[in-house]
């Protein structure tokens, strides 16, 4: 839900008839108090995960938003953890707000799609922020978070279940990217945000193809479904 101190339904027509990139500049001093931020206890979990995993030396929080993610990275990484987004007014937020303890934390505008780094990283992260990219970008993005790592470095995100058809949430998700696809009809620029577009499947094939060894490991805060599959599974692809 929406806090109060959240952005008024003009501000949020107005970012929805913008850019993806202007869009989250006008969102972001607001952005915190949306259901958008990626909840504390889905951060709580990866970090929980993949704390056994490391230790890390570096890490990369891609698409960063305001920083929520580079947060749980200062939790795991030794030696650095950087911020990656190209938005300019999400990135003000996330240095304002981002202010850890012995780990030094750097911010950099560019395009998730052409990442301006050598392999330095140990561990990516991202939260929330694969229905910006339609699935014909996945190789393209896959590919470049691998450029990025070191050999042996680790690629990992949260993706929860998809919700049952029939049910509310599944034609709420239906309902949202219906009406994306016809504003992005009609409207130009293009706001590209889909919900139901990164699926595990397509998601598990295009990381293969882009040569990480991709592993499921179910998070355990969030249960599991009637049928026993988990709720919510952190996906991990090494390089």
């Amino acid at each position: 839900m929406f806090r109060p101190e959240g952005p008024t339904l003009r501000e949020l027509a107005v970012q929805a008839l913008s850019s993806v990139e202007h869009g989250y500049d006008l969102l972001a001093p607001k952005f915190d108090h949306t259901p958008y931020r990626t909840p504390d206890r889905v951060l709580d979990a990866v970090a929980a995960a993949l704390a056994p995993l490391g230790p890390f030396g570096t890490g990369l929080d891609l698409c960063c938003g305001t920083g929520a993610g580079a947060g749980v990275l200062t939790r795991l990484c030794r030696h650095g953890v950087t911020g990656v987004d190209f938005s300019a007014g999400m990135l003000a937020v996330a240095r304002d707000r981002v202010r850890p303890a012995g780990v030094p934390v750097s911010w950099v505008r560019a395009d998730a799609r052409a990442l301006p780094f050598a392999p330095a990283f140990d561990l990516v992260v991202s939260f929330g922020a694969f229905g910006h990219f339609l699935p014909r970008e996945l190789p393209g993005l896959f590919a470049q978070v691998r450029s990025v790592l070191r050999p042996g470095g680790l690629f990992a995100f949260p993706l929860a279940a998809p919700p049952r058809p029939g049910s509310a949430g599944y034609w709420s998700l239906l309902g949202f990217d219906a009406a994306m696809r016809v504003r992005n009809a009609l409207w130009r620029p293009p706001f590209v945000m889909y919900y139901r577009t990164f699926r595990l499947g397509d998601v598990r094939r295009e990381l293969t193809r882009a040569g990480f060894e991709v592993t499921l490991r179910p998070l355990p805060e969030f249960g599991r479904r009637p049928d026993g599959s988990p709720r919510a599974r952190l996906v991990t692809a090494r390089r």
